[in-house]
């Protein structure tokens, strides 16, 4: 019998830290449901204390993830622990992680705390937790640059307190496989009490290692791994959920563990991510890049043809690859669209609005011959923008371009439901319609990132354009999808404006 090595999916909270991607409390729930539907162990929905919306989207994730443990970090003091406590309380199976940092430099520099008080305060903070779960996790931050001996005596006294889960964090991506499965066993080894907890492995991107050094922590006894999807994250991102899972199933000779992923959905989760994130995946990327089962090697190509395992490890089928089939048509009829929705984890609150989201349907089907699941994906996120989310809408655009012509732009925005007309000319169309628009916003804001991408192949395929902008620190990612590029490109840069308008500051810690 293999240990049943949990899958702890941090996309919500440490994923959604990447600049610009943070995400709506009903894109989070789109996520949240793909999670459950892929049978991830436990999914960290945010940070409780960040932020009122954030508070609320775990809550709804809470009440609607019934096969999946719904967690929430907290720092350790009393005022995250309760809010917490009170975010995860309707969810079938809730978690609360708590954290503070053991590293030198942070409990001196960043807490102002000596170790004693850190001990203290970790100690405290899962008592109080256990107030509101049985399933506490705690994570001692910065374990990475950590003196060994403080780990063992703060992971004691946590297990002491009623912690079921120890993480182990490198928060900065600092360590090597050797040195990290090395540490992880020496814990486990010496920690008195290891043998009643869950141990668990948290590892940043920064030297390119992240998997390397989780699967390392596995190999000496970690039967948790926090990850995200895609590797989202902020700085170089964490551990991708994709390669750890596929990692332990293609090397089961190697690994006394298995999960209960169903790989099927990987691939599905994967492009949610980019659609709602506005971050592409490379092509190169392991599991879910579009050229992981593409083979351009004759020598290759003919291997593959004559007995497939000559070059490919897994199958493109086993990790969802072939779910990318054509679904729907022009011809489809509502029943089959709300099904369809359904199927795709995507839930339509009232008639009002499925009747609207239809309507869109029948539009975008009329320019485009063939609806796939990513279409349908890219059409409900602009479902979810909810009237108070939306300051900024398009009303109307005109475009002009012509060879040895100036483009012009000619663009109607409602602006708190006032609607107000401008003109632009630019260096091309999308310019020129930037330009306009921005003569009405007025958001002095800088466009650190305009890109574009096709959702589906073929030369209807609508276009998917993902706008950075950056105001006073703060960066925020709009997307807008569209068979006209130019529309999907102002599309994706009201939305960000719209996120610059209204998105609430909130605290992000990281562990």
């Amino acid at each position: 019998m293999k240990d049943h090595l949990v899958i702890f999916d941090t996309t919500l909270r440490d994923g959604e830290q990447s600049p610009g991607a943070s995400m709506t409390k009903e894109e989070k729930l789109r996520v949240a449901r793909q999670l459950e539907r892929m049978r991830v162990d436990v999914i960290e929905a945010g940070f409780a204390a960040a932020s009122p919306g954030d508070f609320d989207a775990i809550r709804s994730i809470a009440e609607t993830v019934k096969d999946s443990t719904v967690c929430s970090l907290a720092r350790a003091n009393e005022n995250d622990i309760r809010r917490a406590g009170e975010a995860i309380k309707p969810a079938s199976s809730g978690r609360i992680h708590t954290f503070i940092a053991t590293s030198p430099i942070h409990m001196e520099k960043k807490l102002r705390m000596t170790p004693d008080e850190v001990v203290e305060a970790a100690v405290k903070a899962v008592i109080q937790a256990r107030q509101y779960t049985d399933d506490v996790e705690f994570s001692a931050e910065d374990a990475v640059r950590s003196d060994f001996d403080f780990l063992c005596r703060i992971f004691e006294a946590t297990i002491k307190a009623g912690a079921r889960t120890i993480n182990v964090p490198d928060t900065v991506g600092y360590s090597i496989p050797s040195v990290w499965g090395e540490r992880m066993r020496a814990l486990i080894e010496r920690v008195p009490g290891s043998d009643k907890v869950v141990w668990s492995t948290h590892c940043h991107n920064d030297l390119g290692m992240a998997v390397a050094n989780s699967l390392a922590a596995v190999m000496a006894g970690a039967r948790q791994v926090e990850c995200t999807i895609n590797g989202l994250g902020e700085r170089a991102g964490n551990a991708s959920l994709e390669e750890i899972v596929m990692a332990v199933r293609t090397r089961s000779d190697l690994f006394a563990v298995e999960t209960r992923i169903d790989t099927t959905q990987i691939v599905p989760a994967s492009k949610l991510i980019s659609q709602i994130t506005g971050y592409p995946v490379q092509p190169n990327k392991a599991v879910v890049g579009a050229n992981a089962f593409a083979h351009e090697s004759g020598i290759h190509q003919d291997g593959v043809i004559k007995h497939r395992e000559t070059y490919e490890i897994m199958r493109a089928e086993d990790v969802g690859w072939a779910q990318n089939k054509l679904v729907l048509g022009k011809h489809s009829g509502r029943n089959a669209f709300k099904t369809r929705l359904a199927d795709l984890g995507m839930v339509v609150g009232s008639e009002e609005q499925l009747n609207i989201a239809f309507a869109r349907f029948k539009e975008l089907a009329d320019k485009k011959h063939e609806i796939f699941d990513e279409d349908l994906h890219a059409l409900m996120s602009d479902e979810t923008v909810t009237p108070e989310q939306e300051h900024y809408k398009l009303v109307s655009l005109r475009v002009a371009s012509e060879t040895g012509e100036t483009p012009h732009a000619r663009i109607t925005l409602s602006v708190g439901g006032t609607e107000s007309q401008s003109e632009a000319d630019g260096d091309g169309p999308v310019d020129a319609s930037f330009k306009a628009l921005e003569r009405i916003a007025s958001s002095q804001s800088e466009l650190l990132l305009f890109s574009v991408n096709s959702i589906t192949g073929g030369t209807d395929a609508q276009g998917e354009v993902t706008v950075r902008l950056a105001k006073e620190g703060r960066v925020v990612n709009g997307q807008g999808a569209d068979t006209d590029i130019v529309v999907a490109s102002v599309k994706a840069y009201i939305n960000a404006l719209n996120k610059l308008f209204s998105s609430p500051e909130k605290v992000n810690p990281q562990i």
